[in-house]
C-alpha cells in the first residue's frame, strides 16, 4: 500500500508524518523516537514553534539516516514583515543543526508580504538549502496571486483538514494544479472521536475514530501529521497502512464535514479576512 507521494518536483515525500506543534523542549525527543521506532520519517516543525533545537538534537540521535528522513519548517509571519526571509531561514538551519531542509513553508499568507516571501523562498530553492518550498493556510484567491509573480508551484498545502473540515473545493483546486495537500490537526484535537459515524467506523474495521479518519485523508492522497507526544499513540495513529476504507464509508465521512476548525488564526492576522 503506498505511503508516499511525490510532489510537483518528484521529490519523494512520506504521507504520513509527526507534527511537533506545541511540543516542549523535553518531549521532543522522546516523541521523535518512538514516530522513528513506528516507522515515520517525516517531522514537521516551524520556527514559532520554538522547539527546533530540540527536534534537531533528537533527529541526530534518532539513528536514521539523514537522507532517509524528511524535515520540514516554515517561516513565520514576523520575518515576512520585517523581510527577513533569509535570516529566518538561515536560524531555522541553524537551531536544527541541518544543511538542509526537505521543505520549506510560508506559515501563513500574511497581507502585502507573502508574494515577496516566496520569491525569497525561490532562491532558498535555488541554493539547494531546501530541496521543495511550499506554503500553509492558502486559499485559492492567494495560490492564484502566486502564479501572477511566480512560475514555481507551491509544493505543498499544508492546511487544516479532518472529516469535520473538509476544504473540497479548495483541495480539488490544489490537486488540479500539481500541489499536494497536507493536513495539520488532521484528528482536530479529538473532536470526532465521539462522533456516533466515526465510532461505527471504527468497530466495523476494528480501529481507532482517529485511525478512521487518518486513513480517509490518506485514501484521498492527503498527507497527514498528526501531533501527539505519546508513544503508544504515536504508534497507533501510525498503523493507518493495512487497511482500507470500503467507498461508500469514505462517502459517509465526507458528509460530515462541518467546517469546524480546531486551530486558530494567530493573533496578528485575527483582523485579516482569509
Amino acid at each position: 500500500m503506498r505511503t508516499t507521494v511525490f510532489l510537483n518536483n518528484d521529490r519523494e515525500m512520506p504521507l504520513l508524518g509527526l507534527g511537533v506543534y506545541k511540543t516542549e523542549d523535553s518531549e521532543a525527543e522522546t516523541a521523535i523516537n518512538a514516530a522513528v521506532k513506528a516507522g515515520y520519517r517525516l517531522i514537521d516543525t516551524a520556527s514559532v514553534y520554538k522547539n527546533e533545537e530540540s527536534v534537531g538534537k533528537a533527529i541526530a540521535k534518532c539513528g536514521i539516516p539523514r537522507k532517509d528522513l524528511f524535515i520540514t519548517s516554515k517561516v513565520w509571519n514576523t520575518a515576512q514583515r520585517l523581510g527577513d526571509i533569509d535570516g529566518a531561514f538561515y536560524r531555522s538551519l541553524e537551531r536544527l543543526k541541518l544543511d538542509y531542509v526537505d521543505l520549506y513553508l510560508i506559515h501563513w499568507p500574511v497581507p502585502g508580504c507573502y508574494l515577496g516571501t516566496w520569491q525569497a523562498l525561490e532562491k532558498i530553492l535555488d541554493s539547494g538549502r531546501a530541496l521543495s518550498i511550499g506554503v500553509s493556510n492558502f486559499q485559492i484567491h492567494h495560490l492564484e496571486e502566486l502564479k501572477k509573480v511566480s512560475g514555481i508551484i507551491p509544493a505543498v498545502n499544508q492546511i487544516e483538514c479532518h472529516p469535520l473540515c473538509y476544504p473540497r473545493e479548495l483541495i480539488e483546486y490544489c490537486e488540479s494544479e500539481g500541489i499536494q495537500v497536507q493536513a495539520y490537526a488532521p484528528l482536530a484535537r479529538g473532536a470526532y472521536f465521539d462522533n456516533d459515524v466515526m465510532c461505527v467506523l471504527a468497530t466495523k474495521y476494528a480501529r481507532t475514530p482517529a485511525q478512521i479518519g487518518l486513513r480517509w485523508a490518506i485514501q484521498k492522497g492527503i498527507s497527514v501529521i498528526p501531533k501527539s507526544v505519546h508513544p503508544d499513540r504515536i504508534a497507533s495513529n501510525g498503523n493507518i497502512f493495512d487497511f482500507t476504507i470500503e467507498d461508500e464509508d469514505m462517502a459517509i465521512i465526507d458528509t460530515l464535514d462541518e467546517d469546524f476548525h480546531s486551530s486558530h488564526v494567530p493573533e496578528d492576522l485575527r483582523d485579516v479576512i482569509f
